[in-house]
């Protein structure tokens, strides 16, 4: 294992919880912690990308990203990591088949917001995400119908596990998904952002 890599043993289960954090804020540590609860997950892990390939401007730097994340959270089982950056992978899916190679026997879930879900089906080789691992979608501000009537949520209609039973999505074989109804914290980076608070 690679001293510069988040540890995890096998039989874990780890959220993964990526994106640009640009920055960070109340609403994604909310989710985190949500998702460890609900999912009955060990750790969340946020990975910081270098850069959003759907995204046509640049984030903030990395580093000012990633002290940003540290100055926020406070949570033992929420780690910071700047993986992709380490490992040298763009898209989800590369990163995904990289951390399942890195960590064998680890049980992965890849989290994302209702907003996301959305817009999933524009993700590089999503359907490949979708077979590698179980996936957990926690609702955000405005976006439930989005999500519930994604192109993703329909063709994986067969797929989904009612919010009943997330506890079981970490050890459900892919691919599986769950959509949770969470109380909602109205906060996001691009708002920050307009604002000039960041």
């Amino acid at each position: 294992m690679r001293s510069d890599l988040p540890l995890a043993l096998a039989g874990q289960t780890i959220g993964l919880f990526g994106g640009s954090f640009d920055p960070a804020h109340l609403g994604h540590l909310h989710v985190s912690r949500e998702a460890l609860k609900r999912f009955g997950l060990d750790r969340v892990w946020w990975l910081v990308s270098p850069g959003n390939p759907l995204k046509s401007k640049g984030p903030a730097p990395l580093a000012q990203r990633l002290a940003a994340a540290h100055a926020l959270v406070d949570h033992p089982r929420i780690i910071i990591t700047d993986i992709e950056a380490r490992i040298g992978t763009r898209y989800t899916a590369q990163t995904i088949a990289a951390l399942q190679a890195l960590y064998p026997g680890v049980r992965f879930v890849w989290l994302m917001g209702a907003d996301n879900l959305a817009q999933f089906h524009r993700w590089q080789d999503w359907q490949e995400i979708m077979a590698r691992v179980s996936v957990g979608v926690l609702a955000r501000p405005g976006s439930r119908i989005a999500a519930r009537t994604a192109k993703a949520a329909g063709i994986y209609r067969h797929a989904k596990l009612p919010a009943e039973a997330a506890r079981l999505l970490a050890h459900a074989t892919p691919p599986t998904w769950c959509f949770v109804n969470l109380p909602m914290i109205d906060a996001s980076s691009s708002a920050i952002r307009a604002r000039g608070d960041w």
